[in-house]
Parts: C-alpha cells; structure tokens; sequence
C-alpha cells in the first residue's frame, strides 16, 4: 500500500492539488517559473531593494539561475507564442547583462551565462 492509500485526507489533498494544477494553463505555469527563476537571479546578482542586497550576491548561483532561464525560456518560446514568450526573453537579457556587469573578469560574448542556449533559438 502506498501512503497516500493508508491516509486518506492525504490522499485527498493531493487529489485536490491536481485538480488545482489541471485548471492552471501551461502558459501560466512556464511563466510563473520563469519570474520564479528572475526573481532568484535578482537577487543573487545583489539587485534586491534592500538595504543589504549585496550581502546576498553570489555570482555562481546567479549563472546557474540564469542558465536555467535561458534553457526554460528558450524551450518554450515556441509554445508561448511572442506575445508570452517577449518579456521573457527581454527579462534574460536584463539579467545576462547585469551579470556581465557585475562579475569582475566578465565571460567573453556568447559565453556568458545562457547565452549559448539563447543564441541557439530558431
């Protein structure tokens, strides 16, 4: 038996959740992962509106998020159609270029993070 079967308000929840997630277009969700990732980027690159924001800046991190991004936005474009797909990729180039403007030995162009996955768009 699994768990799910032993507990049934368990099992009810996640019942529940699924149908949550059944109403939630694709679109929304892609997006909402991506300002997820933008957001985490931000604020790895220091850009948070706190006075301590730069305590938080781990550039590592930022390419890995970034990375990410582009991977996301890249693969979706498509689907999303250019109105979704638009602020998205403007929101990745914000970031590349914050990145770029924050690192001290900045990566060569095309090397930078997620720009090889970007430049590889159709």
């Amino acid at each position: 038996m699994s768990p799910d079967e032993t507990n049934p308000q368990r099992s009810a929840a996640g019942a529940q959740q699924a149908r949550d997630l059944a109403e939630v277009p694709a679109v929304e969700v892609v997006t909402t992962v991506a300002v997820h990732l933008m957001s985490a980027a931000a604020v790895k690159l220091g850009l948070a509106d706190e006075p301590d924001a730069a305590d938080h800046t781990d550039l590592d991190e930022a390419r890995t998020l970034i990375t990410a991004l582009a991977g996301l936005v890249t693969a979706a474009a498509p689907e999303l159609g250019p109105f979704h797909a638009a602020p998205l990729r403007d929101g990745l180039q914000t970031l590349q270029r914050a990145f770029r403007e924050a690192s001290a030995h900045p990566d060569p162009p095309g090397q930078g993070p997620g720009e090889s996955i970007a430049a590889a768009r159709p």
